[in-house]
């Protein structure tokens, strides 16, 4: 993410200690539920100083990317339900995600997967800076495409292998 500047709001705050990364080891998608309402408390009380946003790794459950997908109207709600909307959003990142009318092993897909399921809670003040200072995100997104087409399936392969 970071290394292809896939994510260019990504490497300030990872490279200041600002990433808060929780691992959650709940079974069910109820109690990763808890653990949202819990993560999404915990970012909205922090100094954005200390703690910009969080990543929620959740490797024991919603492992099917079906199932994680239809989970996140279930983020939104949560997000909604804690009065958070317009200062919280939940982005999604999956070993298996797939973008629709694409097909499994798209290479595009790969923007947005990761070596467990987990949920991304971020800040939507630092994503509005991020976007003011990058420009229009629909550019950042055709990039990225460009990015990992160059790069093809053995390049990819070849980044997690070092």
């Amino acid at each position: 993410m970071i290394g292809l500047n896939l994510c260019p709001f990504a490497g300030g705050p990872y490279r200041d200690n600002r990433v808060h990364f929780c691992v959650s080891e709940q079974r069910t998608a109820s109690g990763l539920l808890e653990d949202l309402q819990t993560e999404l408390r915990k970012l909205q009380a922090a100094d954005p100083l200390h703690r910009e946003t969080t990543l929620l790794i959740h490797p024991w459950v919603l492992t099917d990317f079906l199932e994680y997908n239809d989970f996140l109207e279930a983020c939104d709600s949560t997000v909604d339900a804690l009065g958070l909307e317009g200062e919280l959003q939940v982005a999604s990142f999956h070993p298996q995600y797939q973008f629709a009318d694409t097909q499994p092993e798209d290479i595009e897909n790969f923007t947005n997967r990761s070596p467990y399921p987990m949920l991304h809670l971020l800040r939507e003040a630092s994503v509005e800076r991020a976007i003011a200072a990058t420009g229009d995100t629909e550019e950042i997104y055709l990039r990225n495409i460009r990015t990992l087409r160059a790069l093809g399936h053995s390049g990819w392969r070849r980044l997690w292998q070092d």
